[in-house]
């Protein structure tokens, strides 16, 4: 008995090691299968070059198909509503590993980087769509941080009916650098 059960374990970890998830917890295992489906329209090669922006052929950007003009009262204008759509880290986690492969990131350490939404959940980027992640560093001119309250400045503006939803997501995946001013703000 002892022998099958260790050659059922041996058998699924090679599984999950010739697939890429070997990731020491069964939990971590089924979000990062949908990773790895998920992770083909991740071009081999992203530049660096666009920083402080992602590689526009790596990460265009998605939205999320809830999330509408006239669905924001019910999504991202209510308070926590992200919180109820964000990915997982053990969805993210491997995600973040294979994009800083991606990047070509000298430094490889997923501490450096936030894996962000190009389009924000807070103005209704798509959760769990690779198109609309990429691994932000956490360090130089404007690192990710400095993108987060952009975001904020965007979603508030959208709530209270200055701008458009619409556009906003245009001006913040267009370069988040100069949404504010693009749209006036």
């Amino acid at each position: 008995m002892m022998l099958r059960q260790r050659l059922t374990v041996v058998a699924a970890a090679a599984t999950l090691a010739a697939a890429g998830l070997a990731t020491g917890t069964a939990q971590a295992a089924a979000p990062a299968t949908d990773v790895t489906a998920k992770s083909a329209a991740i071009t081999a090669s992203c530049s660096q070059d666009y920083l402080p922006l992602p590689d526009p052929s790596c990460t265009p950007g998605a939205y999320n198909p809830d999330v509408t003009q006239d669905t924001i009262g019910q999504t991202i204008c209510v308070s926590g509503w992200t919180a109820t759509v964000r990915p997982p880290t053990s969805y993210t986690n491997p995600l973040k590993v294979r994009q800083i492969a991606a990047y070509g990131y000298a430094d490889t350490s997923t501490a450096d980087y936030e894996e962000d939404h190009l389009v924000p959940l807070e103005l209704g980027g798509a959760p769990r769509d690779p198109a609309n992640l990429w691994p932000e560093p956490r360090y130089g001119s404007q690192p990710a941080q400095s993108k987060d309250s952009v975001e904020t400045k965007l979603k508030n503006a959208v709530c209270r009916g200055q701008v458009g939803l619409d556009d906003a997501r245009a001006a913040i995946a267009g370069d988040w650098t100069t949404a504010l001013s693009v749209l006036g703000l």
